[in-house]
């Protein structure tokens, strides 16, 4: 069975759920082993689901016993598993440090998607989000990332009410993937790759708030669907709501997703666009809109906002919301506005926060404010 996360891991040894399968066929040659043996270790491990190296039996004895002493199978350990009235299944993962972050399975009538981590927390700092007003502890490593679908694939492997495994993929859980680039693109190589989960790169998606120089390089190296949470029109709002936008403005960002998708006419960028009321849903917000995606393939999610604790957003209201996409629609651009899932169980968008010790201090100092606005 795979070691769970429980601060008792040899750092000595290499954990394999770390490596792609190149990473993999150079720890084998490391061992002077021949490359085909990654392939066959990653067929136990993902599509066996064995974790123990005495039961890999095409491999021989005395290179399961090196493994058995040079490696191991580290994954993090289900603490919770929660499951929404509307069929959600959220699941808080302990890491090897303590630290705990959340997972959450979306059943659909053609898919069934997994909203997967890349952070212990959030870097960024986004004012409507709740996993960035709880903090930062560290970057994930490709083990943890891995290991949510892992874990969620073998949970929901034996639930007959699941009548589909995971289909699709959305790096959209806790965190910025692109300040985490190295561990996620291996972890997305992993999910792409036939001897594990054999998602086609458009079954996974990976959400940004825009790190222009790692979209170029992601566009290079690891060609996944992109999805952009621009929420704002314009620099002065998105500097309020998403602060990466004063590195990278608006239009860097735009012109660079323009070049992620230059290549494929079909392809579009997703645009991921919350609706605040009073904030960022008029009518003049959803026509500068459309000017701004003049130039970029593009789709449109719309977001109603999902309330938590000492928030002082408010969702715009439905009928706000359906005016709003029709006048995107009517300017010729896809738009969806996304159903509102789990949230009985605070595992719909921007919900997530997991359990965690803070690094940045940004929970403290967000108490000491409102102290001292209550003294006056």
């Amino acid at each position: 069975m795979p070691r769970p996360g429980n601060g008792m891991s040899d750092p000595r040894t290499t954990n394999l759920l770390d490596l792609d399968r190149r990473g993999l066929e150079g720890f084998f040659a490391a061992m002077g082993e021949k490359s085909f043996r990654a392939q066959q270790v990653m067929k136990w491990i993902y599509q066996l689901d064995v974790d123990d190296f005495a039961g890999m039996s095409n491999l021989s004895k005395a290179l399961r016993e090196r493994l058995h002493n040079a490696a191991r199978m580290e994954l993090p350990r289900v603490v919770m598993d929660r499951l929404s009235a509307d069929g959600s299944r959220k699941l808080l993962l302990q890491l090897a440090d303590g630290n705990c972050i959340e997972t959450v399975f979306i059943p659909e009538k053609e898919r069934g998607t997994l909203c997967v981590s890349s952070q212990v927390g959030c870097m960024l700092n986004c004012s409507f989000c709740s996993t960035a007003q709880q903090g930062f502890n560290r970057n994930l490593t490709t083990a943890e990332i891995i290991g949510q679908v892992l874990l969620a694939s073998r949970a929901l492997g034996g639930d007959v009410q699941y009548k589909r495994a995971i289909t699709n993929v959305v790096m959209m859980g806790m965190g910025e993937p692109l300040l985490n680039y190295d561990a996620v693109v291996r972890a997305m190589n992993i999910m792409r790759d036939d001897l594990a989960f054999g998602l086609s790169k458009r079954r996974i998606t990976l959400s940004t708030s825009g790190i222009v120089p790692e979209l170029d390089r992601l566009r290079a190296e690891c060609d996944v669907s992109l999805a952009v949470s621009l929420h704002a029109t314009n620099d002065e709002l998105r500097n309020e709501l998403v602060p990466i936008n004063r590195k990278y403005p608006i239009a860097e960002l735009m012109e660079a997703c323009r070049r992620y998708v230059a290549d494929e006419p079909r392809r579009r960028v997703t645009f991921e666009y919350v609706m605040l009321a009073g904030v960022n849903d008029s009518d003049a917000h959803a026509r500068e809109l459309l000017r701004l995606l003049r130039r970029v393939p593009s789709k449109v999610n719309l977001i109603p906002f999902n309330p938590f604790p000492n928030t002082a957003y408010v969702s715009s209201d439905p009928q706000r919301i359906l005016e709003f996409q029709n006048i995107l629609i009517n300017g010729g651009i896809v738009t969806v506005t996304r159903k509102t899932r789990g949230d009985d169980i605070a595992a719909a968008c921007g919900q997530l926060a997991g359990e965690f010790r803070d690094r940045t201090r940004r929970r403290e100092r967000q108490l000491e404010v409102a102290v001292q606005e209550v003294r006056g």
